[in-house]
């Protein structure tokens, strides 16, 4: 029998805090499950009660409070079963990245993941999942062969291409609303290593390499993944001592190939300007998440992103007046990646996923200080989507999407298939969709 807790049970709190700790989360109740069982108990319960369910595995996905109705923490569903042979992993809801990639290094073989693998994987592809092979293999999502999901009506189905492909459709890309998955499998693709890591580079030369890095995209190879990063690394003593006060750029890189057509790939981007630490290496699949070293303890957040058309034009100019040499503004970092080529490529049966008519993506991370989350960072945040609002994509993609800026998640058509699939499969609404 499963033990659902409210705020005044021990376990509640650590239950029900995501990793984003600036959002506290109060819902009526939150239980913890480790088999597809339980999952569809915890459905019964709910509906019997006629209360809202919503999901937490990692936490990385939650944007705002959650204040009511019940929390699923499927944390404990987190198998991953790799079949060597048919080149595929099958990976419980609440499994990480970091699992995955370390069981299918083991075969010579490597998911399609995120720039971090502390991130969820279900939460991840559902939303299509841009990572570090973005240009060479596409969204996370398009590499996702079928789905175990149990509905509100507590059934529980296998949905592939060929059985609920409306479903396949839709969870590849469509993000919540249509119940629990309980797992994903995934087709692999063969890779020990990569030619991949990050340039650094000093703040007096940020803008020669911003400037030359948006150049030298416009005519990149299709099979090598960039982004350029500007932070500004606060003076404390857990900040390695070479970063420690300092604001820099980061210029990183991944190819999926041999060494020596790697560095060849690499040379126009080290030539920019004087490199402060060269960290382009061989890397082997197991260390992917060193390319970008994302956080991964739990902390307080705030972020705002979306998918830009260009980086061209005058781009450059407002991306300075932020974060540039002698700027000042509360953004930890700003972020540009680009994307495009294969994911502008959709699977043949078609997918939920939206942005792909874009080549790039922006994300500026706030100062970790909750009292800025209210009073200071949406104006500049604002300020910063005003200043580059000529080259916001009209579309982007729901994993980067807030609750402002929703509407632009998919094309209206995309919308309308989808809102009709969670009427089908949720006609009580038990599953809200939350942005």
């Amino acid at each position: 029998m499963l033990s659902y807790l409210t705020s005044s049970s021990d376990g509640y709190t650590a239950l029900a805090t995501g990793f984003n700790t600036a959002f506290t989360q109060t819902p009526d109740a939150v239980v913890a499950v480790s088999t597809p069982e339980e999952v569809v108990e915890a459905i019964a319960y709910a509906r019997d009660l006629g209360l809202p369910v919503r999901v937490i595995a990692t936490g990385h996905g939650t944007h705002g409070p959650i204040d009511h109705g019940l929390l699923i923490n499927v944390a404990g569903l987190s198998s991953v079963t790799v079949d060597p042979v048919a080149r595929t992993a099958t990976i419980g809801g609440g499994a990480r990245w970091a699992q995955v990639v370390a069981a299918t290094a083991e075969h010579g073989l490597a998911p399609i993941t995120g720039s971090s693998t502390n991130v969820g994987v279900v939460g991840f592809i559902t939303g299509g999942g841009l990572g570090p092979l973005a240009r060479s293999h596409g969204f996370a999502s398009d590499w996702v062969r079928g789905f175990t999901l149990a509905t509100a009506a507590g059934d529980v189905l296998t949905v592939t291409a060929d059985e609920n492909p409306d479903l396949f459709w839709a969870l590849r890309g469509g993000k919540d609303g249509f119940g629990v998955v309980l797992d994903v499998t995934i087709e692999l693709v063969p890779l020990d290593s990569l030619y991949a890591g990050a340039l650094i580079f000093a703040e007096e030369h940020i803008e020669q390499v911003l400037r030359g890095w948006a150049a030298w995209t416009v005519d990149a190879p299709a099979d090598v993944t960039t982004s350029v990063v500007v932070i500004g690394f606060p003076p404390f003593e857990q900040v390695p001592e070479p970063f420690r006060g300092r604001r820099l750029l980061m210029l990183r890189f991944a190819y999926p190939g041999d060494v020596a057509t790697g560095e060849q790939l690499a040379a126009p981007l080290r030539a920019l300007a004087p490199i402060y630490i060269d960290g382009l290496r061989p890397l082997p699949i197991a260390d992917v998440a060193l390319i970008h070293n994302d956080p991964s303890d739990p902390g307080p957040g705030w972020g705002l992103g979306g998918m830009l058309t260009s980086v061209q034009g005058g781009l450059a100019d407002a991306v300075l007046s932020f974060v540039g040499p002698g700027s000042s503004s509360p953004f930890l970092a700003l972020e540009l990646r680009h994307i495009g080529a294969q994911t502008r490529v959709d699977v043949p049966e078609g997918s939920a996923v939206g942005g792909r008519n874009s080549d790039y993506t922006f994300h500026i991370i706030g100062a970790p200080d909750p009292s800025l989350f209210e009073s200071v960072l949406p104006g500049a945040g604002a300020g910063f989507t005003a200043a580059i609002a000529e080259w916001i994509s009209p579309e982007t993609t729901v994993n980067f999407a807030r609750a402002d800026t929703i509407d632009r998640a998919w094309r209206e058509e995309t919308r309308a298939r989808l809102e009709a699939i969670r009427a089908a499969v949720d006609p009580t609404g038990m599953f809200p969709f939350d942005a």
